[in-house]
């Protein structure tokens, strides 16, 4: 788990989460991801960010419910008005023999906008760039 970034998430998959099959619903992960990557993303942007793009997100292991899925995320590009955070997925899982595993789930490369209160694209603060080394 190391240089995956911090964690921004932290959740227990719950029983309203699952989809007809029983296990998680992707789409419940991804907005996990979507959240994940726009809390690292208001570091250099601390009013507001729009999601605007995600790459490929490819599942790798089911979640199941009652695990502990944890969305790491890094901030890894600032252009001008746009911040492009890397996300990992991992959940913790209790086997049938009462021990923990950790298994990565997913990736994701998402980018944000940096906005002003009314929605309107806004210039990222040089000295917040500067202060996370971009």
């Amino acid at each position: 788990m190391k240089d995956m970034g911090e964690v921004r998430i932290k959740v227990v998959a719950m029983p309203n989460n699952t989809n007809s099959s029983g296990n998680i619903f992707g789409g419940w992960i991804l907005s996990q991801i979507d959240s994940a990557g726009a809390i690292a993303a208001r570091e250099v942007a601390p009013e507001r960010v729009v999601t605007i793009s995600m790459k490929e997100v490819t599942f790798k292991e089911p979640v199941y419910i009652g695990d502990l899925l944890s969305c790491y995320a890094k901030i890894i590009k600032v252009g001008k008005t746009s911040i492009t955070t890397s996300i990992e997925v991992v959940v913790e899982r209790l086997t049938h023999e009462k021990r923990k595993v950790c298994l990565h789930v997913t990736s994701a490369e998402a980018t944000y906008v940096s906005v002003d209160r009314i929605g309107n694209k806004k210039e990222i603060d040089p000295e917040l760039k500067k202060l996370h080394g971009f």
